[in-house]
Parts: structure tokens; sequence; C-alpha cells
């Protein structure tokens, strides 16, 4: 009787255990999770902002004697730095320029009519003054010989009038208008020997002819280009530089050109600076000039310039990769007490390797060259030269 009394207990108990131990079941797997995960997140995915002081048991080799000790700070993120210092700098500007010949000009035929001499050698050397064509003067010529007799008429009209001018048989006033014709008739013929030596074209100066289409027979209106006439001993050189340099830029200074053709080296001379900057591109144009006694360089080749403006011994430069170009200027990376500080600066002389800078860093600094995308202002950083 007792034992049956007890049984509805016991079956009560054993009806309400499945169900507690299964929700414990539950909350341990859940805790298990999460310490799996938090397990792995430490060991595989460390912060890189995390700063483990004494480098303690969990940091990798982080005994007293690890870099994760108290003079490591080994919880920062490994980038490289260069330690800025003074260094010598070629004060050297890049540009690129044009051959000009020294002097250059376009020949053409003043006066309508047919050529009828020519002595015009393409690609030969002319003097100053050489005939190099002549154009039908015929009418020009016929014009002068009609208005030299008028002259003549006039002068001796002129001669008697003055006469009777001298025995007052005549006005002053008589005597003036004989003597105008007489003065302007000399100014018409003037005028047909100017127009007559247009038809002889002659050389302006001494140098070199071009090509030409124009032969004997050739009927010429004004205007018309016969062929051109250059000077290539010696040659101008066109360059331009950044306006920042404007001031540094001296006649006489030496340049070294380099022919784009050859790939030869030549040294010019600066001759003359256009006393304004262009606004448009803000850079100064610089003209120099070469002997060019063997005609090595041709007017309107392209060359590279290389101007020389000094050497500093003790410039600051920077890895090219350091700076970071912004939309206000540059600025570069550096480190400062094991925390990555922004700083602004300013530019000068450039190349593929190395970039001067003018203002913004001192001696000393050092500027992150790598990692630069993985780090922003404030965060730690193991810095190693």
């Amino acid at each position: 009787m007792q034992t049956q009394e007890h049984e509805p207990a016991e079956l009560q108990a054993a009806e309400e255990t499945p169900g507690k131990s299964h929700g414990l079941r539950w909350l341990i797997i859940a805790v298990v999770l999460i310490a799996a995960l938090a397990f792995v997140k430490i060991t595989y995915f460390p912060s890189p902002n995390a700063d483990v002081k004494g480098g303690g048991k969990g940091a990798a080799g982080g005994g007293k004697g690890a870099p994760g000790g108290k003079s490591g700070g080994g919880g920062g993120l490994p980038v490289q730095v260069y330690v800025v210092k003074p260094t010598n700098l070629s004060d050297e500007v890049a540009a690129t320029g044009s051959i000009l010949a020294d002097e250059s000009v376009v020949i053409k035929s003043e006066l309508s009519g047919k050529i009828t001499s020519l002595n015009i050698k393409e690609g030969q050397p002319v003097s100053k003054g050489q005939l190099l064509f002549s154009i039908n003067a015929d009418e020009a010529q016929a014009a002068i010989r009609k208005q030299q007799y008028n002259i003549k008429l006039f002068r001796d009209q002129e001669k008697r009038q003055r006469t009777l001018l001298d025995k007052e048989y005549i006005s002053a006033q008589e005597y003036e208008q004989s003597n105008n014709q007489l003065l302007t008739a000399q100014s018409d013929l003037k005028a047909l020997q100017a127009s007559l030596d247009r038809a002889y074209v002659r050389a302006p100066f001494s140098g070199v002819l071009g090509l030409t289409t124009a032969t004997v027979g050739t009927y010429v209106s004004p205007g018309s280009e016969i062929t051109t006439l250059s000077r290539v001993r010696p040659v101008k050189i066109d360059f331009a530089v950044p306006g920042r340099f404007a001031t540094k830029v001296r006649v006489g200074d030496v340049v070294s050109i380099t022919d784009e053709g050859t790939n030869k080296k030549y040294e010019a001379k600066v001759y003359a600076i256009d006393p304004q900057i262009d606004p448009v591109s803000r850079t100064q144009p610089v003209r120099a000039r070469y002997a060019n006694t063997n005609n090595e360089l041709r007017p309107g080749a392209f060359v590279k310039v290389n101007l020389q403006l000094g050497e500093s011994t003790d410039a600051l430069q920077v890895p090219t990769e350091a700076v970071i170009p912004e939309a206000s200027g540059y600025s570069v990376y550096t480190v400062k007490d094991g925390k990555m500080v922004p700083k602004k600066i300013k530019i000068g002389i450039r190349s593929d390797k190395v970039i001067q800078i003018t203002d913004g860093l001192a001696v000393g600094d050092s500027v992150i060259r790598t990692g630069i995308l993985q780090v922003k202002p404030g965060d730690a950083v193991k810095a190693t030269k």
C-alpha cells in the first residue's frame, strides 16, 4: 500500500527531469560556442590598435625580453619608416623644348607677274643680298622711263618760271605751282623705283634655302610663297620652367639638352628670359642658344632640357611613396610616441624615387613609407627602418 502511494511522485519527477536537462544542455552549448569564437578572434584576428602593456602571457613571444615588453610597444601595426636627414640635392629642372632656327623667313612675292629668273637651289646656302628670283618688270621699267621724261620737262619749266619770277614777270604763286609739279614727279619716280626693286627678291640674310615649287614662268601674285630661308648656325632652344623657379633662372645659365632622335647630349646657354609668366600654364618661357657648328640639331626637333639651378647640402627629402597627394596639397604620416601623426607639407623638386620637402618636416622626423592605407591618426604603430 505504501509503495503504491509513492509511485505517482516518482513518476512526476521522472517526467520533469528530461525538460530541465534539455535546457541545461543548450545553455552549455551556447557558452562553449561563445568561448570558442572569442578564442578564435583573439588568437587569429588581433586588433591592430591593441596596446598590450607588458606583452603578457598571451602575446606572441610576450616574455619580459620580447618586443611586447615595456620598451617594445609591440601591439601596433608594423610599418617601415624613413628618418629625415639633410642630403645633397642638385636643383635641377627638367623640361621639354623645341629647336628653332636663329632666323627664319618665308620668301614671298610682293608683286603680280611671271617669274623671269629663278636662282633658288633647294637646301643650299645663300649669302645676304643674293638674288633669289625676279618677276616680269617691263611695265614698271616703262613707267619709270615715262616719269623720267616728265621730270625733265618739269625741271625745264621750273627753270624758266624762276627766271620770269626774278624779273617779276610772274607771281610767286605761279612759280610755286611749277616747282610743285617737279617735286611731285620726283616723288612718283621714287615710288616707281621702289616698286621695281620689289620685282627682284634678294636674301635678307645669309642662310639655307628650303624647298620650292616655283619655276621660271610661274605666275605669282602678292603673298605667294616661293621658298623659305633659315639660319641654322646657331639654333635656339625654346622651353619653359615652372613659375616657382622663375627667380632662379639667369641669363648665362648652362642647360643640358638631349636630342630625342639621337639621344645625344649638348650644352646650350640661356640668353633670353620672357619678362612675364604664362598666365595659362604658370610657366616661365626661356630661350637658349647652341652654336650648332656641325648642323647637329635641326629646327623643329623635340629635345629634353635639364637646367641646373644650384646645389644644396641640407635639403630634406623623403621617399616618393611616403608623400600623399590631397586636394589642398600634400601630407605625410609620421610616428610620434608610438602613434601615427599626419603632417601637412610643401614639396619642391621631385624625381621618381625621392621628393624634396620645403616645409612641414624637420631633421629626425620619422616618416611612414609602408602600411599607409592601414593606419589612421592616433593608431599605435611599430616602426622599423
